[in-house]
């Protein structure tokens, strides 16, 4: 299985078949792998949220597995990070949520079904990511009259979310040269092994 992902690095997504036990299995090492990303990041006093580490393998899952697949990390990562490490904190916890697990389906909808190419279903799915997070930045204000981001209690919703966006601007940009090159490279690398 671990093979067809490489191998599907340039092409469109795996169809992973959600009775097959091993689809579970590659759900847990994403969200393993971007639970233990942001750990690391974490120790460094707002690195997390400059860089964006959890994104990077839920955006990996998504263009590798499909969109369920990318919605499905996106969803548990918020919450399994939550339960390690205490992060993100509990009041940003639910708008994360829904955030990341936007991005994945996004990006594995549009890389699926609309045959995108990787920087494209990107930028698409970072886009929608911020408009659900000001969604349910709303929603979050409406129901307990506070708005809450990463960097503090602010103003309005308009605000919360663009401190959001002016703060991670880096790890934005990192995630647009690094996820390309390295679907690109695993791209080359298993085009050469199939030619040996």
């Amino acid at each position: 299985m671990l093979r067809k992902i490489a191998l599907n690095a340039q092409s469109m997504p795996l169809s992973l078949k959600f009775t097959d036990v091993k689809t579970y299995g590659i759900i847990a090492a994403f969200v393993v792998l971007s639970v233990l990303t942001p750990w690391a990041f974490h120790q460094f006093p707002t690195a997390g949220a400059t860089y964006l580490p959890m994104h990077f393998f839920i955006f990996a899952a998504a263009m590798t597995c499909g969109w369920q697949t990318g919605a499905i990390v996106g969803l548990l990562t918020p919450f399994a990070s939550y339960a390690v490490s205490g992060m993100p904190v509990i009041t940003v916890l639910p708008q994360i949520a829904v955030e990341v697990a936007v991005y994945g389906l996004l990006a594995g909808l549009l890389r699926q079904k609309f045959n995108l190419r990787v920087t494209w279903s990107l930028l698409g799915a970072m886009i929608g990511g911020r408009l659900a997070l000001l969604i349910a930045v709303i929603i979050v204000q409406a129901i307990s009259g506070n708005v809450y981001s990463p960097l503090g209690l602010t103003t309005t919703p308009y605000t919360a979310v663009w401190n959001t966006v002016t703060q991670s601007w880096p790890g934005m940009l990192i995630q647009l040269a690094l996820i390309p090159a390295a679907f690109w490279a695993v791209g080359r690398l298993t085009a050469r092994k199939q030619t040996e």
